[in-house]
């Protein structure tokens, strides 16, 4: 047997492997030796079956199989001695009159390379926010957690502290959505005034254009999509049904050992501190997410290199289950050419950075995921053992496994990050930042 490369440039290569009958002629034989002991043929004992026989039934048939083999085998350890970086897979290039009845073979591979990459961490500009909770938020946080907590009482009528539930009606659209609102949630005083003084049984007419403040509100209230709400105009009914307020719970420890548990807060001083500790706990995550996405798509935009565009798209032909068109074939690498980079520059800086993943520390990470995952529902303190257990359950799941991999590179990889890049650092609130992150 023999293998050769030729680079046809930076990128692209062909391999040809010449497979010649003395490389395959011998594991044949053993084939069809152990199929004349097996074959069940009429007129002959088992066992007894001429190998002439044998071989004009199977011989062809097992020598193509036994050359596929020795030819997957032979390309993938060439490829692995000569630590060649392919993208996608070997692509056979395709004979129209390809031989099987010769004794020797030449089979050639088209090779899609990995370009060679630098990449600059301190490329591009970068903002990382600090999202601290002001006083605003922390009162809007009491209030809900005092409403929350709070005793709810009948209403006879509307009233501007009112919580109102009832049923949107519109025959002609086949609407019939219950829903629960307060005054807060619609929009201008002439529709406010028709609900103010409305008593249980009143039937409200109403019209969708501006009835509330926000779109996801009228979706939700009229049981739609908010794509199919977006310029909606058309009447509805609002039958009454229920009227309520609720009287804020009193800052006592009877509502703080409620809401943490006894003894953790006392005051309200306290519960304010916890308030804002908890909320930037859960900011540090939103933040860290979205710079980890502002770096990606810095490095995307200030990395450059060539890919083999021709031939991942001839692959992407040839690699799903059902066969691609040309066009269609353009059309996803169009789709994914930004996750490959990405996937080439990662790979690049954790080879430079030495960032890897044993298996020890992807099962830690599976174990701190499911601890989490049990306090929500309120188990605080499962055994070791059976964390354990889960895990390795968890992990036996290739599709899981991946994703919790995936995730614990992506914290790594954001770790490495925030101690080699360097960042114009900006002190937000939670709505400030919405407003410059989502626009």
């Amino acid at each position: 047997m023999n293998i050769t490369k030729e680079n046809i440039d930076a990128l692209n290569a062909v391999v040809k492997v010449d497979i010649t009958a003395e490389d395959y002629q011998e594991k044949v034989a053993s084939v069809l030796k152990d199929y004349r002991k097996k074959a069940n043929i009429p007129g002959f004992r088992p066992g007894q079956v001429p190998m002439g026989l044998v071989k004009k039934q199977y011989g062809k048939s097992v020598m193509v199989d036994e050359v596929n083999k020795l030819l997957q085998e032979s390309l993938n350890n060439f490829l692995a001695e000569e630590k060649l970086d392919v993208l996608g897979n070997p692509l056979p290039k395709l004979e129209e009159n390809f031989d099987w009845d010769a004794e020797n073979f030449s089979f050639e591979f088209e090779l899609g390379l990995a370009p060679e990459i630098n990449v600059d961490l301190s490329a591009g500009k970068i903002t990382k926010y600090n999202i601290v909770a002001n006083d605003e938020l922390i009162d809007k946080e009491v209030e809900n957690l005092q409403n929350r907590f709070g005793n709810v009482i009948s209403q006879e009528e509307v009233a501007e502290n009112s919580t109102i539930k009832g049923v949107f009606v519109n025959e002609e659209k086949e609407i019939e959505a219950v829903a629960t609102l307060v005054l807060e949630d619609i929009k201008g005083k002439l529709n406010t005034k028709k609900f103010v003084g409305s008593k249980v049984g009143d039937v409200l007419e109403l019209k969708t254009k501006n009835l509330f403040n926000e779109d996801l509100k009228l979706a939700t209230s009229l049981g739609l999509k908010l794509e199919e709400v977006e310029g909606l105009e058309i009447p509805v009914t609002f039958k009454i049904d229920e009227i309520s307020y609720t009287e804020p719970a009193d800052l006592d420890q009877e509502l703080f050992d409620k809401i943490f548990g006894e003894g953790v807060v006392s005051t309200a001083a306290e519960l304010r501190q916890k308030i804002k500790e908890d909320a930037e706990g859960q900011f540090v995550q939103q933040a860290d997410q979205y710079l980890l996405n502002a770096i990606t798509e810095n490095l995307i935009e200030n990395t450059s290199f060539d890919l083999p565009k021709e031939f991942l798209i001839k692959w992407l032909e040839r690699a799903g289950d059902k066969p691609l068109t040309e066009e269609e074939a353009a059309a996803e690498y169009d789709k994914s050419e930004k996750g490959l980079r990405y996937q080439l520059i990662e790979g690049k800086i954790m080879a430079d950075n030495d960032v890897k993943v044993d298996f020890q520390e992807l099962k830690d990470y599976a174990i701190g995921f499911i601890r989490q995952q049990m306090a929500q529902y309120g188990q605080m303190n499962p055994e070791d053992q059976e964390l354990e257990d889960i895990a390795m359950r968890v992990l036996q799941n290739q599709d899981e496994a991946k994703r919790l991999q995936s995730q614990l590179i992506s914290s790594k990889m954001l770790d490495l990050f925030k101690e080699k890049v360097s960042f114009d650092e900006k002190e937000v609130t939670y709505e400030d930042f919405v407003k410059e992150v989502y626009k």
